[in-house]
Formats: structure tokens, sequence, C-alpha cells
């Protein structure tokens, strides 16, 4: 594998990573919910995701994914319904907190709960599999040991966005002054829902992922 294709690779990992998404989103909500050890956490959770992803890849279990039209559908209909479900909790929490007194506190994200969403919501999406299926072929020799550097460029991957995440989270603690007021946070947390929701609409009825 030569330099150039490898930085090639990069770049174009990169460039994918800071592309905000439903990763940026979901630490956003974490950040506001839990403060940056739980955005921090929850960015473990969506690298941990990314590995078990990665790691299915370079063992060719993703293809799966790509050669049956069920077993894609199901996981991606899995993973719409936890974003419509995150988003329309989330949505009726805001709503209802309208109606209760002002000194019952909001239940806040606690480092657990977040790296169980972040892990969670990755692991739920088929597109990530599909992504290293897709790409890392493009980017391998051809000549053989092909294992070892697919497991280079996944780690490359990998490693990008959790470095991605940890500059997101503290971006999101720094403004943690302004977001955090009692009615910019109530609707920031129903514009991070909606987008969740959004989203989830999306890996619903979008499936031309699937290659």
């Amino acid at each position: 594998m030569s330099v150039t294709a490898l930085l090639a690779f990069t770049a174009t990992a990169l460039l994918l990573t800071i592309t905000p998404g439903l990763d940026t989103m979901m630490l956003l909500r974490m950040v506001l919910g839990g403060g940056r050890r739980a955005g921090v956490v929850g960015g473990f959770g969506t690298t941990l995701g990314c590995v078990v992803w990665g790691a299915a890849s370079v063992a060719g279990l993703t293809a799966l994914l790509v050669a049956s039209r069920l077993a894609y559908d199901v996981l991606r209909w899995a993973g719409a319904l936890y974003l419509l479900w995150l988003g329309g909790s989330a949505l009726w929490r805001s709503w209802r907190g309208r109606t209760v007194a002002d000194d019952v506190p909001a239940p806040r994200v606690t480092p657990r709960q977040a790296l169980r969403t972040g892990f969670t919501t990755n692991l739920l999406n088929p597109k990530i599999g599909v992504f290293y299926l897709s790409l890392l072929p493009q980017f391998l020799p051809v000549d053989g040991g092909t294992t070892a550097w697919a497991v280079l460029l996944v780690g490359i991957h990998v490693g990008l966005g959790q470095v991605w995440q940890l500059v997101v989270v503290w971006l999101a603690g720094r403004a943690a002054v302004v977001l955090t007021r009692p009615r910019v946070k109530e609707w920031t947390e129903r514009l991070t829902a909606s987008v969740l929701i959004g989203f989830g609409l999306k890996v619903a009825f979008d499936s031309s992922a699937r290659g």
C-alpha cells in the first residue's frame, strides 16, 4: 500500500468525520444533559461502536449487509426506531416540563447512560458497516497482506473520530454557559430531539446506502 493511498484514505476519513451528523448531535445532547464527562464517555461509546463495526468488516461479516436485503433492513429499522424513541422521548420530556414545578430538577444524563446511548446508536447504524465494506477495499493493496492494512485503516478512522469527538465535547463545554440557560437549553433540547427524529426517519426510509 502506497503512502499516497494512505494519505488519501486519511483525508477522506477526516472529511467524513468532521462533517456534522448524528454523532455530533448526540454529543451535544450529552454535554447539555450531563456535562463534559457525559460527553467524553458518550464519545467513547460511539468509538466503541465503530470498533465493533470495523472488526466485523475486517472479518468479512458485514458482507451480509450487502448480500442480504433482509439483514440490512432489520438492522436499519431497529436503528431508526431507536433514534425515533430517543428523539420522541426527549421532546415529550421537554414539553411536559412546562407543566411541572420549576424546582423539579430535569433528569441528567449519567456517564453510563451516555456510554450506552453512544454505543447502541452506532451499533444499530448499518451504514457504518456498509461504509467500511465499500470504502476500505479501494485503499487496500492487491498483492496480499490486506488484513493488516484493513486494521490500520479502521484504526485511523476510529482514531480521527475519537479526537474529533473530544474537540466537539470541549467546544460544547465552552459554550455551556450560554447553552445551559433555561430557555436556551429548552429550545436546544427540542431542536436536537427533532433532528434525531429526522435522522430516524431518514434511516427508516432511505435504503440507498446499501451497496
